[in-house]
C-alpha cells in the first residue's frame, strides 16, 4: 500500500495536534480547556469519548462497538473475538444474564500479521464515575488513567506515524481486550488468534517511564457454607460469616515471599459477601483476595494460603483464579526513558509468544483505582511521542 494511501486511513477524522497545541498554549499552566477546545483536539476528544462509556469489568460491550465503529471509519479491517460473560468476581456467567463482551484487532488495509502490536485493555475497575475536567488542566474520572488514556494516546500516536509516512501497512496493528481488571481473560483468549510479533507494546500507567518489571499475581476465592436459621435461634443453624472472618484474620497476617527487586508480596482482601438480612443467620458467605507475588512461583504462594485456612477451618472452600503468574520481566532497553519496577499485574504474561515485550503508558498507578483516578492533560500529550518513539525504535531493531 503507498504511503500517501495509507495515511488517509485517518484522512478527515484526525489531525495533528501540533496545532491544537499552539492554540491552547504550550505552557501547560496555561492551557485551558473547554468544550470546544477539547472536541477540536483528536488526543483529547477521543479521550473523552472513551471516559463517557462505562466499560466495568464485565460490561465491555459498549466500548467495543465504539472502537469497532472507529476503526471501521477509518479503513481499517477489524477482528472482533468473543469473551465469556463474567460477573464482578470474575466467575463465569451461564445463560443469557451476562453482557456480550469481545476483543478487537484492527489493522490498516488487510495485512493481518504485522511486525508490532500495540495493546491494552478496554474495561476498568468499578464503579464508573464520569469524565470531569478540573483545575490545573486534571481530567478525573474513571479510566482517566488505567487504561483509556493509553487507549488513545497509542491511537494517535500510530495515526500520527501514518500521516507523516514513517510507518506502513503492515508494520502496526491494535489489540484492545477484555477483562484485566478481573485476571486476564480476554488476553488469555488472544492467543487463539495464531498471530505472532516481533514486538507488542502494552499500556498500562507507568509516569512516562519504561517499566523493567512487575509482581506476580495470585487470584483467591475463599467460601464458606453455613446453615440459614432465624436470628433468634442461633444453635439452629450454622453462621457463614462466622466461619469465614477468622480464616481472613489469619490471611491478613500470613509472612508471604519477597525479593530486593520487587519487596513484598502484598495479600488484599478486597471482596466479601455473606448473608441476605440481618435477622438472618447467613447460609454462604465468600471472599476474593488479591495477592502481588514478589518471588518465587504462584505455587509457593498457593500452598502458603491453603495452609493457613487449614489451620482455621478445613470445611472453607477454596479456589484460585485461572492464570497466575509470577514476577514478570519486561524489556526496557529504548534509550531516552527512565525505567520503573511496578507492583501491579498486567496483562503480559498472558500473551504467549516470543517475542519483545514494552510497557508504558500516561498517568500514575497510585490513583488508578481510586476515588481521585486523574491524569495530566500533558502527560497524555507526552504519551504520544512516548509511544512514537517506542513504534519506531521496535520497526529500527
Amino acid at each position: 500500500m503507498k504511503l500517501s494511501l495509507l495515511a488517509q486511513c485517518f484522512s478527515g477524522a484526525l489531525f495533528s495536534l501540533n496545532a491544537v497545541s499552539e492554540a491552547i498554549g504550550k505552557d501547560q499552566h496555561k492551557l485551558q480547556f473547554d468544550s470546544a477546545a477539547i472536541s477540536s483536539s483528536p488526543l483529547f476528544s477521543l479521550h473523552r469519548k472513551l471516559m463517557e462509556i462505562d466499560s466495568t469489568s464485565g460490561n465491555e460491550n459498549d466500548l467495543g462497538h465504539f472502537l469497532k465503529r472507529f476503526f471501521e471509519n477509518r479503513n481499517f479491517t477489524v477482528e472482533t473475538q468473543s469473551v465469556e460473560p463474567v460477573d464482578a468476581y470474575g466467575e463465569k456467567i451461564q445463560g443469557a444474564e451476562g453482557h456480550p463482551r469481545f476483543n478487537l484487532l484492527a489493522y490498516p488495509n488487510r495485512t493481518r500479521n504485522t511486525r508490532v502490536l500495540v495493546s491494552s485493555h478496554i474495561d476498568t475497575v468499578p464503579p464508573y464515575w464520569p469524565y470531569e475536567v478540573r483545575k490545573h488542566n486534571e481530567i478525573w474520572g474513571r479510566g482517566s488513567v488505567d487504561a483509556k488514556g493509553c487507549i488513545a494516546t497509542q491511537i494517535i500516536a500510530v495515526e500520527e506515524l501514518m500521516n507523516s509516512g514513517k510507518i506502513v501497512e503492515g508494520d502496526v496493528s491494535f489489540l484492545f481486550v477484555v477483562g484485566e481488571e478481573i485476571g486476564g481473560d480476554g488476553m488469555r483468549k488472544a492467543n487463539d488468534l495464531g498471530l505472532k510479533w516481533e514486538t507488542v507494546i502494552f499500556g498500562e500507567p507507568t509516569e512516562l517511564k519504561l517499566a523493567s518489571g512487575h509482581k506476580g499475581y495470585l487470584g483467591v476465592f475463599v467460601k464458606a457454607i453455613g446453615k440459614a436459621a432465624h436470628s433468634g435461634y442461633p444453635w439452629l443453624g450454622e453462621n457463614a460469616n462466622s466461619m469465614l472472618v477468622p480464616a481472613l484474620y489469619a490471611l491478613d497476617r500470613i509472612e508471604l515471599p519477597s525479593s530486593e527487586k520487587y519487596g513484598n508480596t502484598t495479600l488484599n482482601i478486597g471482596m466479601i459477601e455473606g448473608g441476605v438480612a440481618g435477622n438472618v443467620i447467613p447460609e454462604a458467605a465468600k471472599a476474593h483476595i488479591t495477592l502481588r507475588i514478589a518471588a518465587g512461583s504462584p505455587d509457593d504462594s498457593k500452598n502458603i494460603i491453603l495452609d493457613a485456612i487449614k489451620k482455621v477451618d478445613e470445611r472453607l472452600e477454596v479456589r484460585f483464579a485461572d492464570g497466575p503468574y509470577g514476577p514478570v520481566y519486561i524489556d526496557s532497553d529504548v534509550e531516552g526513558f527512565d525505567t520503573i519496577t511496578v507492583n501491579y499485574g498486567t496483562d503480559i504474561p498472558n500473551l504467549k509468544g516470543d517475542h519483545k515485550r514494552y510497557l508504558y503508558g500516561p498517568g500514575s498507578i497510585l490513583v488508578a483505582h481510586s476515588d481521585h483516578e486523574h491524569v495530566l492533560a500533558s502527560d497524555l500529550e507526552q504519551a504520544v511521542d512516548g509511544y512514537k518513539k517506542l513504534i519506531l525504535a521496535a520497526l529500527d531493531s
